[in-house]
């Protein structure tokens, strides 16, 4: 990536635009193999690879960090469970009844989420913008869960997997208002690190009931490439290059890069699994989009700028 940090705006995009390709491959995978690897096990499998490849290089660090590990124990262990373990087994679990698109753009509302719970829980003030903006991203939600039907709506038969990834956003909003109020003496590598590994522990005996109690895996070629994608390029590799894209161009301008995601999704979803995309889909991105462009576009000196994926693991994160 060297010939690019010349001109740090292009390297900056590119690395945003890629990290937000990959983190769309995870729902597309999510989405590919939900009938094959049963959803804590897909999670499971995701965080010992991310551990396993991340350890020679966060061990040193750690180690160096383990009294501030120590005397940040709470705040650590909170934040792995719901970034890694909670997060990821409702977005697999969600996988199994609705699409990868559906999955993308519901997770790109969890910002607005983060306005909701600082006003609630931290008491940031939300200003006519934000409110303006969350009424229009909820439209796009509820377009994108009722497939745009006023009937469907009514009855309230809507597909269990869009409301989990509905819960999931909004786990995912407590866990990044958390990263907000990170303690300073915790490095990015520590707290990354010590996330995953919690968080895998945490996973451990749910994965063992799982295995207990379900069909075993059939470790084809298809299910090893999809945990590695998984736990190497949706995790590691998309937060390299989310945080050089910070670094280059900063959290504002990636952060609304990332609301690219579901346009990859749909993308690799179309070319890989066959999904279809209906115009439901194209005016309820554009609806959440917008709605969070607006509930941004008078904040952009402000902290609560656009809750930017640099704080999301993966994640995760995603």
């Amino acid at each position: 990536m060297s010939f690019l940090t010349g001109n740090k705006n292009i390297a900056g995009y590119i690395c945003a635009l890629a990290a937000t390709a990959l983190w769309a491959g995870n729902f597309v995978i999510a989405r590919g193999v939900s009938d094959l690897i049963p959803p804590v096990t897909l999670a499971f499998l995701r965080w010992s690879v991310a551990v396993f490849v991340f350890t020679p290089f966060a061990i040193k660090t750690t180690v160096r960090d383990f009294k501030t590990i120590k005397q940040n124990f709470i705040y650590l262990f909170i934040v792995s469970i719901l970034g890694v373990t909670i997060f990821n087994i409702i977005v697999y679990y969600a996988a199994r009844t609705t699409t990868a698109i559906n999955l993308s753009l519901i997770s790109i509302t969890f910002p607005v989420f983060v306005l909701v719970i600082s006003r609630f829980i931290l008491k940031e003030r939300i200003t006519l913008a934000k409110i303006a903006g969350l009424v229009i991203v909820i439209i796009g939600v509820i377009s994108i869960i009722t497939k745009g039907s006023v009937a469907l709506l009514l009855s309230f038969t809507f597909k269990s997997g869009d409301l989990l990834m509905l819960l999931a956003a909004i786990i995912f909003a407590v866990y990044s208002t958390l990263l907000k109020r990170k303690p300073k003496d915790i490095s990015i590598v520590t707290l990354q690190y010590s996330t995953f590994v919690m968080g895998l522990i945490a996973l451990s005996p749910l994965y063992i009931y799982e295995v207990a109690t379900s069909t075993p895996v059939n470790y084809s070629t298809t299910t090893i490439l999809s945990v590695l994608y998984v736990g190497i390029f949706a995790s590691l590799v998309a937060f390299i290059l989310w945080n050089s894209a910070v670094q280059y161009i900063g959290p504002s301008k990636s952060g609304m890069i990332y609301y690219t995601l579901p346009i990859f999704s749909g993308l690799l979803a179309w070319l890989f699994i066959k999904e279809g995309m209906l115009l439901t889909h194209f005016i309820s991105g554009f609806l959440i989009i917008t709605g969070i462009i607006i509930s941004n576009i008078k904040n952009r000196n402000n902290n609560l700028n656009t809750i930017n994926p640099q704080q999301q693991t993966h994640t995760n994160k995603l």
